[in-house]
């Protein structure tokens, strides 16, 4: 019974070793995360608010975490990489992030609500996957939320606007310009004259004249879409154009990105007063061009999902790619939505991201916009790097390590079985012995018998000879 009984431990034990090894991760349905294009195309996520009830705020927690875009993929069937535990983050949601830094590769965080003081600026280093809260000159202390971080080609991220959060309490809605220079570590100012009213939960996205674009947003109604504002980085000032066409329903909480060909932007879902919270598939995609500022419904084509609000798009590659948001079953679609934009006669909703287009695609670097409430266009400058192979090995260590794992456990499952196999055998060996020690006392025996016998028949035959 003993020995069953270790033998059913052994191998309980081993199964769950080799079932821990394993387990992917999945982080949970989410509003106001960041989303950040980094590292040869990893889209890496972090923070917000849990989405089960939009009436009830609650952080989703600090996981840190990236999807790789190197390598082709189904939404269906997404590899998320978890990064968390390499450094004590807080509880934040709604800030700015972008892409910056002397190597044009750092991720800078802004600004957000947090669950308890919590520096204002947090930088993360991808290669080393070391965070920081970096010494900036300068002197800021403003904290805001829902905001959009614009970098331009220098470096600097431009945060307009947004809701003033004081000692973590939400204050008032603000138009002004902070400049962060994420390349000296710098704080600066950008101009109000012209600017426009205050507000959060805009759009934003740089364009290629170096110009930043603005509209709708919120500050306590949601602001309609006929007029748009430009912001010169260059010469520091505010112009505002006028739009036509089918213009959209006032809203916020929606994405904005450039398109392919930098003559439209893209606008995606949101939350409008027409129909209180979610927009129809019918009114959730618009573009406007930036030549005329006319706007229109672009031919869509695919499977279309559902709207969302306060998620995040980014451009990699030739999609669209929206992350996360309130509005959808996450038990029927997928948390990233792929939106084929390289047709601009007709965009595709699709399940499978071709990687291929990232390495031979000139007309548009990879630019990431973060949208909803802190919208932000990341980096409009993205190098494609030579080793995106080398770099797709490195996104699947999680993968190579659970089978490394499992090998492990493998090993471990025929070291148990061959020791019980070897410990039942010395057991069995005394056993054996004696066995075998009574089979001979045995045949001694019987050796004896037939000797005996053999002298009772020679003697018999003795006395029958005298006899005669």
């Amino acid at each position: 019974m003993l020995q069953k009984f270790l033998i059913y431990v052994i191998l309980i034990n081993l199964f769950q070793l080799i079932n821990c090894q394993i387990v992917f991760y999945e982080p949970e349905q989410r509003t106001g995360h960041t989303a950040t294009v980094l590292d040869n195309n990893k889209l890496f996520m972090f923070g917000g608010y849990t989405t089960y009830d939009i009436t009830i705020i609650e952080f989703s927690g600090s996981d840190f975490f990236f999807i790789d875009f190197s390598i082709p993929f189904n939404t269906k069937e997404l590899t998320w990489e978890n990064l968390s535990g390499s450094y004590t983050l807080p509880l934040l949601a709604y800030a700015a992030a972008v892409k910056g830094g002397i190597t044009n590769n750092t991720l800078f965080i802004y600004g957000g609500i947090v669950d308890s003081a919590s520096p204002l600026v947090y930088r993360y280093d991808p290669p080393s996957n070391i965070w920081n809260t970096p010494n900036i000159a300068g002197i800021n202390d403003i904290r805001k939320r829902d905001v959009v971080g614009v970098i331009d080609n220098n470096g600097k991220m431009y945060i307009w606007g947004g809701m003033e959060v004081i000692d973590g309490i939400n204050a008032n809605y603000v138009n002004d310009m902070l400049i962060l220079d994420t390349m000296n570590l710098s704080w600066g100012q950008g101009s109000l004259i012209g600017a426009p009213t205050a507000r959060g939960n805009y759009g934003a996205a740089l364009l290629p004249n170096n110009n930043i674009i603005y509209m709708g947003g919120f500050n306590g109604k949601v602001l309609p879409f006929n007029q748009i504002y430009l912001y010169d980085t260059i010469n520091n000032n505010w112009s505002t154009r006028t739009t036509s066409g089918i213009v959209p329903s006032g809203r916020d909480g929606f994405s904005a990105i450039p398109g392919l060909d930098s003559q439209r932007i893209i606008i995606f879902g949101g939350n409008s007063t027409v129909t209180g919270y979610n927009l129809t598939i019918e009114d959730s995609l618009y573009e406007v061009n930036l030549i005329n500022f006319e706007w229109s419904i672009p031919k869509i084509s695919g499977q279309i999902p559902k709207s969302r609000m306060y998620h995040r798009a980014n451009v990699i590659g030739k999609y669209m790619v929206v992350s996360f948001g309130y509005g959808y079953d996450s038990s029927i679609e997928s948390d990233i939505l792929l939106l084929d934009i390289s047709n601009i006669n007709e965009y595709i909703w699709t399940y499978n991201f071709d990687s291929s287009y990232n390495s031979v695609s000139s007309s548009s670097p990879s630019q990431s916009t973060e949208q909803s409430s802190p919208t932000q266009p990341s980096s409009p400058t993205h190098t494609v790097n030579l080793l995106s192979a080398l770099q797709s090995e490195k996104s699947s260590l999680s993968l190579i390590g659970a089978i490394v794992g499992s090998l492990f456990g493998s090993v471990l499952l025929l070291f148990g079985g061959f020791f019980i196999y070897k410990w039942s055998k010395i057991e069995r060996e005394p056993k054996d012995s004696m066995m075998i020690s009574e089979n001979n006392d045995d045949s001694n025996n019987n050796s004896q018998e037939r000797m005996l016998n053999t002298t009772n028949i020679n003697d018999n035959e003795t006395i029958s000879i005298n006899d005669l």
